[in-house]
């Protein structure tokens, strides 16, 4: 009531519906009399509110959503009159028996429509002027607008008086408007939650006490009475629960809860999503570190303490970059592509010199500007270096890195040689390139372009990202 608004659109149509089958069932209950105009006047009272309901169908359930989705006004005013017209002709034809004149019918056409004109009005004010963030929360506009819904209603049936009569409006608001409520939340405790949880022998128990229970006080008053109009109406009450109103309810029941199934499996999918994203995120640290310090590790067998120093500031820079900022959603693209200079730079520490290696590195930062999620370039870099060296035989790495305007791509090509004997085939492109595809099917399922090709000698990565 308070977080978002209800489905007024569905509560007016099933209110409505709701009123229109209590009118009909009460006058086509009223059919008696022998004379043709008694008939023709009955006939009418019936016709006249089918008619009247399925112009506001027409008008409220398929025109005025039509105009919200497509915004065309002239379609709107047009197929407007048109339903009006119609609905007009029709009904006016039928007027002539249950009213004394075509103008008293007319009166009453023109000032129904007047009210639903008011009413949207209305509606519109409401929506526009009581809505958050204007307001806190939904509840005074939710309970602004069930009122509006009552105040319709009423009006409505007061007005239209020849073919609803005044002891309609007292049956609806005094008896039976509460009653249905009492019975519908009866069917929803008792009937309907006992089918869903497997309890069937119970909801059918509960079922027939409902109908021995709504059936029964008819039925003892009309032998009382003598009276098989009473006994009638209690038949109509019943086939109108077991026909109409069960269904109607049922069907209502059944899309609240499989629209709360939703928001359950969708909480869920987001916390399963969530925890996926960490546990990848703790998969790629430690698989980084561990590749940095080998790398520190065989410098400084081969070269002086300088470079090696270097190479530990470098690596520091690094475990700050994963302790710190590669915990958070997102960070400076600026910073991830340091965080990859610094990479590079430990790499070329040990592969520097190497007379096999062909090394072509080119980073253009002059547009990179905006965030992106952390760790999302360094696998594939990573993973040509991995694979694509080799101290035997030639070998080249060739790495292009460039910005544009709101992207950001990424274009790795490695050489490619035979597999060691004690290499782990399922490893063949790295914990860190795969983390990277399930990351971007999460973070960026409709922003990104990753293409990898490989052939005998080379392997090629292509990879775009829109920037938001």
């Amino acid at each position: 009531m308070k977080s978002s608004p209800l489905a007024f659109r569905q509560i007016e149509w099933w209110t409505i519906t709701f009123i229109f089958l209590v009118i009909v069932i009460i006058n086509t209950i009223g059919f008696s009399g022998n004379d043709n105009h008694f008939w023709n006047e009955h006939f009418a009272k019936v016709m006249i509110p089918i008619i009247l309901y399925v112009g506001f169908y027409l008008i409220h359930m398929l025109l005025i959503p039509s105009y919200l989705k497509r915004k065309n006004v002239y379609s709107l005013i047009g197929f407007g009159l048109l339903i009006a017209t119609c609905t007009g002709v029709f009904t006016t034809l039928l007027a002539s028996s249950p009213f004394h004149s075509v103008n008293e019918f007319l009166k009453f056409y023109f000032n129904t429509l007047a009210l639903y004109g008011a009413y949207s009005i209305a509606v519109l004010l409401v929506r526009n002027g009581l809505m958050p963030p204007k307001l806190r929360d939904y509840q005074f506009y939710n309970g602004l607008r069930l009122c509006l819904i009552f105040i319709f209603v009423t009006v409505f049936l007061f007005q239209a008086h020849p073919v609803i009569t005044n002891e309609i409006v007292i049956i609806v608001f005094s008896l039976f408007l509460p009653l249905t409520l009492v019975v519908v939340f009866y069917y929803y405790k008792l009937i309907f939650s006992n089918y869903e949880v497997g309890k069937k022998k119970a909801a059918r128990w509960f079922l027939v006490l409902l109908i021995v229970g709504g059936f029964f006080p008819f039925f003892a008053i009309g032998v009382d009475q003598n009276s098989e109009e009473i006994i009638l109406v209690g038949v109509a009450i019943t086939a109108f629960m077991l026909f109409v109103l069960f269904p109607i309810s049922r069907l209502i029941f059944k899309k609240y809860a499989d629209y709360l199934g939703q928001l359950s499996s969708l909480s869920h999918e987001v916390t399963q999503g969530s925890a996926n994203l960490s546990f990848l995120k703790s998969q790629i640290n430690p698989h980084f570190l561990f590749n940095a310090l080998n790398t520190l590790y065989g410098s400084a067998l081969t070269e002086n303490a300088e470079k090696t120093s270097d190479g530990i500031q470098k690596l520091g820079d690094m475990m700050r970059f994963m302790l710190h900022e590669n915990l958070q959603d997102k960070i400076s693209i600026k910073r991830e592509i340091e965080y990859l200079q610094n990479y590079l730079d430990i790499q070329l520490l040990r592969f520097g010199k190497e007379p096999n290696l062909e090394l072509s590195i080119q980073i253009q930062e002059d547009f990179c500007e905006g965030d992106i999620a952390p760790m999302m370039l360094i696998p594939f870099i990573e993973n040509a270096f991995k694979h694509g060296i080799s101290t035997k035989n030639k070998s080249w790495i060739k790495i292009n890195l460039r910005c544009m305007k709101g992207s950001i791509h990424l274009d790795v090509v490695n050489s490619i040689h035979p597999k060691k004997a004690t290499e782990d085939p399922k490893d063949e492109s790295g914990i860190g390139l795969e983390n990277v595809k399930k990351r971007l099917e999460l973070l960026y399922p409709s922003a990104h372009s990753l293409t990898i090709v490989a052939n005998d000698l080379e392997h090629f990565v292509h990879f775009s990202l829109q920037l938001r």
